[in-house]
């Protein structure tokens, strides 16, 4: 299976993506919106009203950097320069001016302009980017009044058949919106760097090259999710296939925040795979608790394994899931209970390589407190 970002790179005056398509950017693409009689979202608004309230926020990025191409088939002649332009899309994330998009839109850039209306183009600097995330903050000079920050939402709260909406530019189409459910969530995606992304949120609303960065809203107007990358199957297709990406808010809200605060992001490495406790799973096997993360693996040589941390040694089938049971639960992080995967990768994604965290967890049966020193990724 073919996986892609969904940054779309031009090259002189013809526009070609990072996978060989060719194709033309109109300079005034239409504005695409939805017809008023459209369905409403389980949020009580429709496509129509969402796009009105959030297309603002959204913006096209144009990344231009300097590549080098040797020309000379044997070598002899230095290699040529040529000036590359991704185009990807991004969104507004405060009245300080701060725009969040995908690392892989911005990675070695020498110029980065934004633009709102496909007319306007102001300069943007990269705050910090993360490969690991595949996110990155900009920053631009503009007037609070002229920004519309866009509402986060919670990703752990997104469910299977949810309906949502992409907004972007695919191909250079400003502000186009597409419109899909959740296909399934907890997918795990690579980052440009190889690093897994968790909890990434499959769709089939729409996604192509030029909506990386942009934002996957649901029923309430509320991002869920930056779109981040498509998968081609192996069709040989680099097109949409009704199979796309994003990175969960929550991952996002937590990065960016770090972005923002020291212009880099640390992350902290625990070394554990889990699965949540289910009320089934509970009732059928007669767990110690309701609810907590069974852990299913521990990496060698991590954090958790070197606490001590015990992996699961029983497979069942529930509901058609397989669960390892027999191991430890971990039911809060610092204190703070955790329920979900998400919500333990976003306590320890708050955390640096080095710091001390007492984990909570059943053992056998009996509740007790394991200190961690996490690790690094």
């Amino acid at each position: 299976m073919a996986v892609a970002g969904a940054a779309l790179a031009l090259l002189g005056a013809a526009a070609f993506d990072k996978l060989g398509e060719t194709t033309t950017v109109e300079a005034q693409a239409p504005t695409v919106t939805v017809s008023s009689t459209a369905p409403r979202r389980a949020g009580g608004l429709t496509d129509e009203e969402i796009y009105e309230r959030d297309a603002p926020g959204v913006v096209q990025i144009t990344a231009t950097s300097t590549v080098k191409t040797q020309t000379d088939p044997f070598g002899f002649l230095p290699p040529t320069e040529q000036t590359e332009q991704a185009l990807g899309s991004g969104f507004v994330l405060d009245k300080a001016g701060h725009i969040v998009t995908n690392e892989h839109v911005v990675a070695g850039a020498s110029k980065v302009l934004v633009s709102f209306s496909g007319q306007d183009q102001i300069r943007a600097t990269v705050v910090g980017k993360d490969a690991s995330t595949d996110l990155a903050v900009l920053k631009i000079d503009a007037h609070a009044r002229a920004l519309t920050p866009l509402q986060l939402g919670d990703s752990d709260a997104v469910r299977v058949g949810d309906p949502v909406v992409a907004i972007g530019n695919p191909f250079g189409y400003d502000r186009t919106l597409t419109a899909g459910v959740v296909s399934a969530v907890g997918r795990e995606i690579a980052a440009p760097n190889s690093a897994p992304i968790e909890n990434a949120i499959q769709t089939d609303a729409a996604i192509n090259h030029g909506n990386s960065g942009g934002p996957l809203i649901d029923g309430d107007g509320a991002v869920i999710g930056v779109t981040s990358q498509i998968s081609t199957g192996n069709t040989g297709e680099q097109g949409n296939i009704g199979i796309g990406f994003a990175i969960p808010i929550n991952l996002v809200r937590t990065i960016t925040a770090q972005i923002i605060k020291t212009g880099r992001v640390e992350h902290a490495f625990l070394g554990v795979g889990t699965q949540a406790v289910t009320p089934q799973l509970a009732k059928l096997f007669n767990l110690p608790v309701q609810h907590g993360l069974l852990v299913a693996a521990v990496q060698s040589g991590s954090a958790a394994d070197k606490a001590g941390i015990e992996k699961g040694k029983t497979s069942v089938i529930v509901g058609g899931e397989s669960y390892l049971l027999g191991g430890d639960i971990i039911t809060a992080v610092g204190g703070k209970p955790v329920t979900t995967e998400t919500q333990l990768s976003a306590a320890i994604s708050a955390m640096k390589p080095g710091d001390k965290v007492p984990l909570t967890i059943v053992r056998s049966g009996k509740t007790t407190n394991v200190t961690v020193t996490l690790g690094s990724r």
